[in-house]
């Protein structure tokens, strides 16, 4: 089993990348982990939000496998706590067996094909995070998840 995060768009902040890497670095004692990235639509001015998210949605579903279980990180998804997020994370690894692929939509999320093809939606807050900073606070909140799976000494109650 792997787990992927797929975005929308790169990252162009050090400060980011810094943060990705450091739980990237972590995450590999507990689990395969890679991050993939589609690069942003050019020429966009001309579109629809619609079109938009309908160009982006055929990027993503192009990079999924028929057999990976893919979970949308999206406004309109579940919140949890990390420890109700460390359970579900260890009840998909331990039951599906399938890859996870976590997927961030761009600017205007994402098309209804997207949606159709996704077997969950969390929401990460109910704030909204840059599409750059949602790749550091996932992977973070990630590898808190292992570390609560594992009963270290990361997270605190």
């Amino acid at each position: 089993m792997n787990i992927t995060l797929l975005t929308v768009g790169k990252t162009d902040r050090n400060w980011v990348w810094d943060g990705v890497e450091t739980y990237r670095s972590r995450l590999k004692h507990y689990i395969p982990f890679s991050l993939v990235e589609i690069p942003e639509l050019k020429n966009v001015s001309s579109l629809s939000k619609e079109q938009i998210k309908e160009k982006e949605g055929q990027l993503i579903l192009k990079c999924l496998k028929d057999t990976d279980e893919v979970i949308l990180l999206d406004e309109k998804g579940r919140e949890y706590t990390s420890k109700e997020w460390a359970d579900m994370i260890g009840k998909r690894i331990s039951t599906s067996g399938r890859n996870l692929v976590f997927v961030t939509g761009g600017a205007y999320g994402f098309s209804r094909q997207v949606y159709d093809r996704a077997s969950a939606l969390v929401s990460l807050s109910r704030m909204t995070f840059s599409h750059q900073m949602v790749r550091a606070i996932f992977l973070e909140q990630l590898y808190r998840a292992f570390t609560i799976i594992k009963g270290e000494p990361y997270h605190h109650e």
